[in-house]
């Protein structure tokens, strides 16, 4: 056993203390011993991350090892060190921990403090978790992605593999109500906090005024009139650092500035953790990476801008873009809280109360608004290929997870439904799919740690200067070294050089549809997906004509794509080292200036065109088939319409109409265009020319629609001409908007007592009656109202006109006539 002191204490025997968790220790270990899974509400301060779990180690009841989810690195590292000073230990003896390119765990190690990846990675390669008997959640109520997905699959697994496992869920503000109804049996405990009273001020920013300028003002008036450590939290990196270089100018030289944020060397991040020296106070300037888990020494003060920085990813794109928003209230408390650790404090809000009091109660989880590649990766591995079979607290949106399979599709991930055997090699790799796919096509010792040295900077870049991929490449970097040791670990491979001639067609794995060709003006480009993207105005690889840009943030206010890692590319070597990457097409299409077919070979990456040379004789199939382009090009109206072919689509749309019962084939333009190949290419053949075209017998291609009773029954109800009492067939004009209409002489109509009528005595038609000189007299829709009403005018006028033309008194029985003289 190891000993944690001189005295050879148990390092394991519950310690006495004063930490309000404390209070409710009975209460959870009875919970834990009674049911699977246990809920623990408990404020920061309380003593849950820093204390609770050497009681829970110490518990007979818990068999085997624990493992403890921190959601942040730096979290997992600061918790674990400050278990294992509680015990007079180093970290790697009871008390590990794991993360990302770094592990610090023994043979002896009992408690694992791991973060949310390397929990996944575990229960992938051991869905039993064999030796663990307890998994602790911690801080869940920041609802990330990887918290959400292990929370499904630990369910999974206590339901169908271990019911003896056991699992704590805890934070400082859980969701009580939707874990309620998600996990009904779990016992929920509730702890009190030692928080000393903080008093909590509102005081917006000026409306006019540069928002560093305003945040460093008022964080130096309330250092100017209160004593201790001040705590200030910022959205982003940038912020912090306009924010530090104001504050600077001040401050006097007894306070210290103190960044902490993710990315920080692992030394700034302990500086800005520990207590300043005697004599000194600090202000730690800090993203939301400071809400929880993390203590801070000596803060009494907190400065909370209210605002933080959150990655919102869009389906159609297939990009993420980073929005600053205004925190939630449940943020806002626990930032209050830091400043009430130690001794009562001040938290200054940077908003007017009634805005805080307007805010989201609750943060939205990342699983509804992120890249669900991964996530969708990790469950096909799970054997798991529909979501809705797992427990989600929030179930993965369905478009985020069509996108995510389109992805893995490109990246030759999925057979089907499953994954395929590169998609296997991907997903045990653990890392982001497209680094995966990029890692697993390595095929030499070179080429691997080439790979693991570009995924290494790609999962954490530089965070500035230029955008050149291939200048990072060259640096030395110790975390990048650490992680990309560990990435060649798992591919086991050894040996080998890193080289940057391979970067661009190992890139090209994973990133093909984001390869670039520059669109004329400085720093723009056009992506393979036929996205735009631009280079910062200044940046030296805006001299390049192709680029490839495997790190992209999407724009807020213009629909280009930001490029913030990119590598020049030689898109010929490439082509030739990575052929797969091009389609070929072959096309025929109009010359509008010279009113020709031209034939065109184009080699493409995606909607980028590399290389187009013309083809000397292609063949009629070809021709055809871009006469049909052209057509659906520029429209209809490019074919010879006569008027018989005009009426005839006039009268298949009035069909469908005014006799909706029976089955009409579609004529509108955009139905007739999407089918041209079913109705219009059977009539094409010997057509190789725009000349041709115009031969072609547009009427008799349209009633190849029609089956011949669906033909007849047109003929029938809606005919072409109809015939009048002296027997002749006159033309029926049709209209897509107005009445069918009939012009005939007014004589022929004498002994008609009614209006004709169509479509099955639907539809009168519109008689525009005419003189003997074929003038028009009367338009009418009711020619008995016009026989016994109007015509008497007509009748006058027509007999002093054409006094040898019969004009009788009663036409409507009256005998029709062509004739043009009363007597012969």
């Amino acid at each position: 056993m190891l000993q944690c002191s001189a005295k050879n204490v148990n390092p394991l025997e519950p310690f006495v203390t004063s930490l309000p968790v404390s209070a409710v220790l009975s209460d959870l270990l009875a919970a834990l011993d009674a049911a699977p899974q246990v809920l623990l509400s408990a404020p920061t301060g309380a003593g849950k991350s820093t204390w609770l779990p050497l009681q829970l180690l110490a518990h007979p009841g818990i068999n085997g090892k624990i493992l403890l989810l921190e959601p942040r690195r730096l979290a997992a590292r600061s918790v674990a060190q400050r278990l294992a000073e509680l015990l007079g230990e180093a970290p790697g003896e009871t008390v590990g921990y794991r993360m990302r390119a770094q592990s610090c765990v023994g043979p002896q190690t009992r408690l694992e403090v791991v973060t949310e990846g390397v929990l996944t990675r575990t229960l992938q390669r051991d869905p039993e978790l064999s030796g663990v008997g307890l998994v602790i959640l911690d801080e869940f109520h920041e609802r990330s992605l990887q918290a959400d997905l292990a929370l499904a699959l630990l369910l999974d697994v206590q339901q169908g593999l271990r019911d003896d496992l056991k699992l704590l869920i805890m934070s400082a503000t859980l969701d009580n109500e939707r874990l309620a109804q998600r996990l009904p049996d779990a016992p929920v405990i509730v702890s009190e906090g030692r928080a000393f009273p903080v008093e909590r001020r509102y005081q917006p920013l000026p409306a006019h005024g540069r928002f560093e300028e305003g945040v460093a003002a008022a964080v130096a008036e309330l250092l100017r009139h209160e004593r201790g450590s001040l705590l200030l939290f910022l959205p982003g990196v940038g912020e912090i650092q306009r924010v530090q270089e104001k504050l600077s100018e001040r401050v006097g030289d007894d306070v210290l500035l103190c960044p902490l944020y993710g990315a920080l060397a692992l030394n700034d991040q302990r500086r800005a953790i520990l207590a300043p020296p005697p004599g000194r106070r600090k202000v730690v300037l800090a993203t939301n990476i400071a809400e929880t888990s993390l203590t801070i020494e000596g803060i009494r003060l907190v400065v909370d801008c209210a605002q933080e920085r959150v990655a919102r990813f869009d389906a159609r794109t297939g990009l993420t873009r980073l929005i600053t928003q205004r925190v939630s209230q449940a943020s806002m408390t626990q930032r209050a809280g830091r400043a009430g650790r130690l001794e009562p404090g001040i938290c200054l809000h940077l908003l007017a109360k009634e805005q805080a009091e307007r805010a989201a109660a609750q943060s939205e989880p990342e699983i509804l608004q992120s890249d669900l590649s991964g996530l969708l990766m990790e469950l096909l591995q799970w054997g798991c290929r529909d979501p809705a079979q797992l427990t989600w607290l929030d179930a993965p949106p369905a478009v985020n997870l069509q996108a995510a399979g389109r992805l893995l599709a490109m990246l030759g991930a999925l057979e089907g439904d499953r994954l395929s055997a590169t998609g296997r090699k991907m997903a045990a790799l653990g890392s982001d799919p497209r680094l995966a796919a990029m890692l697993v096509d390595a095929r030499s010792g070179d080429e691997a740690t080439t790979a693991a040295r570009l995924a290494a900077i790609l999962e954490e870049p530089p965070r500035s200067g230029s955008a050149d991929l291939g200048a990072a490449f060259s640096r030395a970097h110790p975390a990048w070294r650490q992680r990309s040791q560990q990435l060649l670990r798992r591919l086991g491979v050894r040996g080998g050089e890193a080289d940057g001639q391979l970067i661009a067609p190992l890139l090209a794995r994973g990133f093909a549809d984001r390869i670039a060709r520059r669109r004329g003006l400085t720093g723009r480009y056009q992506l393979a997906n036929g996205m735009g993207a631009a280079l910062d105005a200044d940046d030296a690889l805006g001299r390049h004509e192709w680029l490839i840009a495997p790190l992209l943030l999407q724009g807020s206010a213009s629909p280009d794509a930001r490029i913030l890692l990119a590598l020049p590319l030689d898109i010929e070597a490439l082509t030739q080292r990575c052929p797969q990457l091009l389609q070929q097409s072959d096309t025929v299409e109009w010359d509008d200036a010279q009113g020709t077919l031209k034939a065109w070979r184009r080699l493409r990456i995606g909607e980028l065109t590399i290389k187009v040379q013309p083809l000397a004789k292609p063949s009629e199939a070809e021709l055809q088939q871009a006469i049909l382009n052209g057509i659906r090009d520029k429209g209809l109206s490019v074919l010879n319409w006569t008027p018989d072919a005009q009426q005839l689509r006039l009268r298949l749309q009035c069909a469908a109409k005014w006799l909706p019962e029976y089955a009409w084939p579609a004529a509108d333009e955009p139905t007739l265009l999407a089918t041209l190949e079913s109705w219009l290419l059977p009539h094409m053949a010997g057509v190789r020319s725009l000349r041709d075209l115009k031969t072609l017998d547009v009427g008799q291609a349209l009633r190849g629609l029609m089956a011949w009773p669906v033909l007849q029954r047109l003929d029938s109800a809606l005919p072409s001409h109809y015939t009048v009492p002296t027997g002749s067939r006159i033309a029926i004009r049709y209209h897509e908007d107005n009445p069918p209409a009939l012009a005939v002489r007014m004589q022929e109509m004498f002994g008609e007592a009614t209006t004709p009528t169509i479509a099955q005595g639907r539809v009168p038609l519109v008689l525009e009656l005419l003189s003997p000189a074929q003038r028009p007299l009367q338009i009418t829709r009711d020619l008995s109202a016009f026989w016994q009403g109007a015509y008497r005018e007509v009748q006058k006028e027509m007999k002093g006109r054409y006094p040898k033309h019969l004009w009788p008194d009663d036409p409507a029985t009256s005998a029709p006539t062509r004739r043009t003289k009363k007597y012969s």
